[in-house]
């Protein structure tokens, strides 16, 4: 089953494609890592996905089939976007009572005792608590809802590293448990221990695609960051394909 299929997808703001020709399918059986440079069309794929934008060309399609942005595939997938969208005013506790209160299926015992594990205070305003802290908010509100898939647009790119290490930490636990993930980072060194596959984004168009394992052993090379940014100068220069 593929995990996020695309055909011949594109979407345009104005006059701008941000994501053009866009054929790729994310396979079950791994976490997925989506990288690429600043404007390499990242978030509007995720975005499509998630069904917050539609298509300007092609299809997409989640969880094996359905398309994108239906209340069959909403109910299967959560998605924590960039800015690690918490009610800054709202308390913890209240975060939990409205995400509770707007999905069919979600987990309160098992929310409200991982952020007692993480010494996160329930009564304490989401806007007080550390950078690190409200991403594990935000995350732990994700995984509450028990997805099948988890999107991550950007998740560690404000954390310091420790907080980055026990975020991604997290997300390695709910793949272990049988939650897929696909995320997106400019953080490589993080990818790399948690990737089993990886797509390339340049200038919106899907560069390369694959098994990490097998494009570095393809590729001669010793690590993921050295082969994005590989590609990424041969897309610079018009050689990629």
């Amino acid at each position: 089953m593929n995990l996020v299929e695309a055909s011949g997808l594109g979407k345009r703001y104005g006059g701008t494609w941000a994501l053009r020709d866009c054929t790729l399918e994310v396979p079950a059986g791994h976490v997925t890592a989506l990288v690429g440079p600043n404007g390499a069309g990242k978030t509007t794929l995720l975005n499509l996905a998630v069904g917050l934008a539609a298509p300007s060309a092609g299809s997409i399609t989640v969880l094996g089939g359905r398309a994108a942005g239906s209340p069959a595939a909403l109910d299967g997938i959560a998605f924590v976007a960039q800015d690690t969208p918490l009610y800054k005013n709202l308390s913890v506790a209240d975060m939990i009572y409205v995400t509770r209160n707007l999905n069919r299926r979600f987990d309160q015992e098992f929310a409200q005792e991982r952020l007692a594990e993480l010494g996160i205070p329930l009564k304490r305003r989401s806007g007080k608590l550390s950078g690190g802290q409200q991403a594990q908010v935000a995350l732990t509100l994700a995984l509450a809802r028990r997805p099948r898939l988890l999107i991550l647009d950007e998740p560690v790119a404000m954390l310091d590293p420790i907080a980055r290490h026990d975020f991604m930490d997290t997300v390695l636990t709910a793949a272990a448990d049988g939650v897929a993930v696909l995320l997106s980072s400019h953080v490589l060194a993080e990818l790399e221990r948690a990737a089993g596959y990886l797509i390339l984004l340049s200038r919106g168009q899907v560069r390369l695609a694959g098994e990490v394992k097998d494009l570095l052993a393809t590729h001669r090379v010793g690590s993921m960051e050295e082969l994005a940014l590989s590609y990424l100068r041969q897309s610079a220069t018009g050689v990629a394909r």
